[in-house]
């Protein structure tokens, strides 16, 4: 599929930003995430590995578009923030997020 980051075309494919993520070891997440395997990885390291770009070239909301229209799971940066007064299976429970109702 194509998308554009920083103003630069590229075709991806969701297997090939699988590949180029094995193997890396995920940076501490502290703005906007993106699922791939059971891992978060914040989208702007993921960004420099399949754009080889520098990460001040673009945007996190490039990356977080590209990679939604491949499938991948994106988080808000305060989707990871764990509410507070919960017991540990509730706090477990809301980081998880809820299932989608039918």
């Amino acid at each position: 599929m194509r998308v554009v980051i920083a103003r630069f075309p590229f075709d991806l494919l969701k297997t090939e930003v699988q590949d180029a993520m094995k193997g890396i070891k995920p940076e501490p997440v502290t703005g906007e995430s993106v699922l791939i395997g059971r891992r978060h990885f914040p989208v702007k390291q993921v960004g420099e590995i399949i754009t080889r770009q520098d990460r001040r070239d673009f945007s996190a909301g490039e990356v977080t578009r590209a990679l939604s229209r491949l499938g991948f799971v994106c988080r808000p940066a305060a989707a990871l923030v764990p509410p507070t007064g919960l017991t540990p299976l509730e706090t477990a429970s809301a980081l998880l997020g809820h299932p989608a109702r039918a």
